[in-house]
């Protein structure tokens, strides 16, 4: 499965200035329930997978993902490195076992529970998975590209309702209320950031 290096290296710039455009924002976000950093952490990682997109774009997908979820994992400090870097690494895994490709979605669902399993936690926690498992689920549906934006825009929201059950915020108990979480939030801006450009670049 060979991905397309121009849309590859599309991708990749478009998570990087989305990311760096946030960056203040998910900072903000993560002073209210944790360590105030996850803007600059996301930052810091995406600006690595960039330096490494001329050699990332020329590579099959299955060995793309795993080579950018690898450079996440070594350049993103705190538990977002480990979680995305295991969600790239996981598809790229899932996405090799066949010749013709796994679908996609299923794919996807391999690997976010891989995520679940590595953070010991599930959908309703307040974490990134409150918006995968969503977004996974309108991919299995096939639902156009402008749905899965709602999905997961409304889905990062609802995290504010949440208690975390999780990471440093899970020490502030009920104070956690009322907050979004700056995983769900940096996982839904990605997200929406890859639909759009699909949406305007993706070969018909």
């Amino acid at each position: 499965m060979q991905a397309e290096p121009v849309l590859l290296a599309g991708l990749i710039e478009v998570c990087r200035a989305t990311i760096a455009a946030n960056s203040d924002r998910l900072c903000a976000l993560d002073r209210a329930i944790g360590d105030g950093d996850h803007g600059t952490n996301m930052q810091r990682g995406c600006e690595a997978v960039s330096a490494e997109e001329a050699t990332v774009s020329s590579l099959p997908l299955p060995d793309a993902l795993e080579r950018i979820g690898l450079t996440l994992v070594m350049s993103i400090g705190g538990a977002a490195g480990p979680l995305y870097g295991t969600l790239l690494m996981e598809m790229g895994r899932e996405l090799r076992k066949s010749d013709q490709g796994q679908d996609f979605s299923s794919a996807l669902k391999q690997a976010i529970d891989a995520v679940a399993r590595r953070g010991r936690s599930h959908a309703g926690d307040k974490t990134l998975l409150d918006v995968l498992y969503p977004v996974q689920d309108a991919l299995a549906h096939r639902s156009p590209l402008t749905d899965i934006v709602h999905r997961a825009e409304l889905s990062a929201g609802f995290t504010a309702a949440m208690k975390a059950m999780r990471g440093r915020a899970a020490y502030l108990g009920e104070r956690s209320i009322g907050h979004v979480d700056p995983g769900a939030s940096s996982c839904a801006l990605l997200t929406i950031a890859i639909c759009r450009y699909l949406e305007e670049h993706r070969p018909a």
